[in-house]
Order: structure tokens, then sequence, then C-alpha cells
């Protein structure tokens, strides 16, 4: 039997930059909400468990969708780390290796990115997107107890604190983030 990897797709936020007629994850591209975009690619890069941690919005219908686990963020509010600390909980309850992280609000990374990010060998492995690093991450459970408990960096502040353990590995997609309506615009 091989490890466990879950990945975890972070979607607590407010999205309080958004200034649409709804939150930016039930926006609309090509007739599928940013979240489903996310999540279609997520689902199809086959990990054993896929934690869509939740907390400002109800995303439970998501899980009628796709093949999720809601990770509820009861401290959504109080930054990132709190969300990623919350599915890292759920993961170690399962007995999980690793957790790859990727962001709700980002239809453009592909499933080959998932996959490969979670397939690569090391403590921290970053996607690099024309030589930028982007989420999706993988985190291996060695480093779990190094990550912000804290505030709204999760990975970032992990491989800024410790660039030795941190592995890049070039993918193709489009990683940017949906934040603004101006950030929707490019995707109609």
């Amino acid at each position: 039997m091989s490890p466990k990897i879950a990945a975890v797709v972070l979607a607590a936020g407010k999205g309080s930059r958004f200034a649409g007629d709804s939150h930016k994850l039930s926006a609309l591209i090509g007739g599928r909400t940013v979240l489903d975009h996310a999540l279609e690619s997520v689902c199809a890069a086959g990990f054993d468990k896929v934690l869509l941690v939740q907390g400002a919005l109800d995303l439970s219908e998501y899980c009628k969708k796709h093949d999720v686990e809601i990770v509820e963020s009861q401290d959504w509010e109080l930054g990132q780390a709190h969300s990623l600390q919350a599915a890292i909980k759920v993961a170690r309850s399962y007995g999980c290796v690793a957790v790859v992280v990727g962001l709700g609000d980002q239809p453009g990374v592909p499933t080959s990115a998932w996959r490969s990010v979670g397939a690569s060998a090391g403590s921290i492995v970053t996607a690099t997107f024309d030589q930028k690093r982007r989420p999706p991450v993988k985190l291996h459970k060695d480093v779990w107890d190094e990550l912000p408990t804290d505030g709204d960096e999760g990975a970032r502040a992990l491989m800024l604190g410790r660039p030795e353990l941190v592995q890049e590995l070039p993918c193709p997609g489009e990683p940017s983030d949906i934040d603004t309506l101006e950030d929707l615009a490019k995707w109609n």
C-alpha cells in the first residue's frame, strides 16, 4: 500500500476584494464556478483524499459534485494559517504522510501540476509557473509542526524560513488567482 497523500484546497476566506454579486468562488467562468474549475483539476489528480477547507461560505454543495471532504476552519477570519492548520489536523487523523496545498481561486492550475507536485519526493515541493513559485505546494509531515499557526501565510512562510528544504518543480498552466472583478474578466 502506498503512503496516503491528501490534497488541500484552501477556500475559507471572505473574498473581500471581489466586488461582484457573489463570492469570487461562485463566480462563473465558462458556465462553471471558479471553485468547480479548481476542484475538477485536483480531484482528477488521484489523491487519497481531497480536503476542501471552508470558513466564510458553506461549500457543502461541492461535495455533491466532487469527491471532496469539507474541513471547517473555525478561525478562518484570523488568516490562512488557521485554515491550513485545520486541514493538517484532519490529514494527521487519516495517517497521511504529506499534503499538497492549493487555492480554490486558482482555476487554471491543471491536473498535471497537482499530480506532478504530489508525486515528487522531498519535504517541501512547490510548483513553479514561468519560474515563479505558486501553489500547489507539497508538505511532508516532517515539516507540519514548522507551519505557522497564526496569520495570513501558510506554506510561504515555511519556505522562506527553510529554503534548504524547498524543491521547485516547473509546471504548465495558469496559476493566477481570482481576487477582483478585473481578475475574473481575464478569464471570460
